[in-house]
C-alpha cells in the first residue's frame, strides 16, 4: 500500500538505503500477486545487476477470483505468477500448496519455510507485511499476517538444527543455514528502508499487470490491467520517494538477523 503523503511524511529524514552487499534473496509471500502490489520494481533491479531472487508462494491464490472455481482459479493464477515473476528476472517460482485464506499458523507452516530457506541459502528473505493494518487505516488479511511472521521465525528456525531436526536427517537432507541476514517487510506501514527505483518501474507494471484473470476479477471484464497496474505502481513508488530522497523509491521495513 502507498505510504502516507503531505508535510508530515515530507518532514521526516530520509530512510536508509537498503544493503546491496548481497547476492541471494528468497521471496516468501501468501499469494500470486503479493510481491507484484510491493517489492516487484526493486527486485527487477537486483534480477538486473545479477543477483539471485526466487520466489515462494504458500497458496495458489485459489479463492481470490469470485466466480471461478478453486482448481481452475489456482491453475490461472499460478500461470499468471510465473508470467509475472519472469518479466522482474525471477525464474524460479514454487508453491507449497497450503489453503488460500485459511492459513494456519503453526509448526506446519513453520517448517514448510525453514525447509524452504535450507534449500535456496539466502541472505536476504522478503515477505510483505505482517503488521495488523496497511498505513494504520486498513485491516490486514489473515494470510498476509500469518505467512510474514512465520518468515521472520524462519529465518531463525533454519540456522538451528534442533528445530525440525527431521529436516536434517535421511536421503535429501537439509544442512542448517545460519546465513540469512536481514528479512525486508514490503508494504509496512513501519519503514525503515528504501530502494530507489527507474528502470525497475515498467517491469514492475509489466508484472502486475501480468495478472490479468486477477484484476479482472477485483474490477470487471472492462478493466485493462496494463492500466490499472500502472495506477497503482507509479503513486506507490512516488509516495516512497516522498519518504526517502525525492525519487522513486520501493519501501521495506528491514530485520537485521
Amino acid at each position: 500500500m502507498p505510504e502516507k503523503t503531505g508535510p508530515r511524511a515530507a518532514a521526516q529524514p530520509p530512510l536508509a538505503p537498503m544493503p546491496d552487499d548481497w547476492q541471494r534473496a528468497l521471496a516468501v509471500v501468501a499469494h500470486p500477486d503479493d510481491l507484484e502490489y510491493g517489492a516487484a520494481a526493486a527486485i527487477a533491479e537486483w534480477a538486473a545487476a545479477g543477483r539471485e531472487v526466487s520466489y515462494l508462494l504458500v497458496t495458489r491464490g485459489e479463492a481470490g477470483i469470485d466466480g471461478l472455481a478453486p482448481a481452475e482459479c489456482a491453475t490461472i493464477r499460478e500461470a499468471e505468477q510465473r508470467a509475472g515473476a519472469a518479466l522482474v528476472g525471477v525464474t524460479t517460482v514454487e508453491f507449497l500448496d497450503h489453503h488460500d485464506g485459511v492459513i494456519e499458523a503453526g509448526t506446519r507452516l513453520r517448517r514448510d519455510l525453514c525447509a524452504a530457506v535450507r534449500r535456496h541459502r539466502p541472505e536476504l528473505l522478503i515477505t510483505l507485511n505482517h503488521h495488523d493494518t496497511w498505513d494504520g487505516a486498513h485491516w490486514n488479511t489473515p494470510d498476509h499476517r500469518v505467512v510474514g511472521r512465520a518468515v521472520l521465525d524462519a529465518a531463525g528456525d533454519a540456522g538451528n538444527r534442533w528445530i525440525f531436526p527431521e529436516l536434517t536427517a535421511g536421503e535429501g537432507k537439509l544442512a542448517p543455514w545460519k546465513g540469512v541476514r536481514w528479512v525486508a517487510v514490503a508494504g509496512s506501514p513501519h519503514p525503515t528502508h528504501a530502494v530507489e527505483v527507474g528502470p525497475g518501474i515498467d517491469p514492475a507494471i509489466d508484472s502486475l499487470a501480468a495478472h490479468g484473470a486477477y484484476i479482472k476479477g477485483l474490477g470487471g471484464a472492462e478493466q485493462d490491467p496494463h492500466a490499472y497496474a500502472r495506477a497503482f505502481i507509479e503513486p506507490m513508488l512516488r509516495a516512497g520517494g516522498e519518504r526517502h530522497r525525492g525519487r522513486p523509491a520501493t519501501l521495506f521495513q528491514l530485520y537485521p538477523h
